[in-house]
């Protein structure tokens, strides 16, 4: 039977998982079976400048921290190993770092998460890492306003020379 101490110390563990949980914006769950040691350490990094954590944590204390949260729907992910992705800052930018490791690594798998609040499938998260950045989109948004402008301006050129000519 453990003692006090002991329980009284994984409690603290699994409300301070829950309290980092509930305030981030994406937490997922992996399977990272067949990592190894130099792609888990580049994961990290990678994770690091996307302003996420790379967590390996029982199973057992990610459940009852999901539980504690109400987020009972992700029990079912919580077979095998598990690794959690927690970012605070962004969802997306995490969201597409274990995408694109996915896609160099056919053994790591996305078991599903929550992304600001809402528990989502594995799809979902793929098909939410594969829409394009904020920066992205503002960037297209730059050039189509720019192309517009640019035409407008050789138009304009175009009538005053025509204006002279007459």
């Amino acid at each position: 039977m453990a003692n006090e101490k002991t329980i009284a110390l994984k409690q603290a563990k699994v409300d301070e998982l829950a309290k980092e949980m509930k305030e981030a914006k994406i937490v997922l769950l992996t399977d990272y079976r067949g990592i190894t040691v130099t792609d888990v350490t580049k994961l990290r990094a990678d994770l690091r400048n996307a302003n996420a954590e790379y967590k390996v944590i029982k199973n057992n204390i990610i459940r009852r921290a999901l539980d504690a949260n109400g987020e009972k729907e992700l029990d079912s992910a919580l077979e095998g190993p598990v690794a959690l992705v927690i970012g605070k800052e962004d969802y997306l930018e995490p969201a597409k770092v274990i995408y694109n490791f996915t896609k160099d690594h056919d053994f790591y798998k996305i078991k599903g998460g929550i992304v600001e609040g809402k528990v989502m499938t594995a799809e979902e998260i793929i098909t939410l890492a594969k829409l394009p950045s904020r920066q992205e989109l503002l960037a297209k948004l730059a050039g189509s306003l720019l192309g517009n402008i640019t035409k407008l301006a050789a138009l304009l050129d175009q009538v005053k020379a025509q204006k002279e000519n007459a």
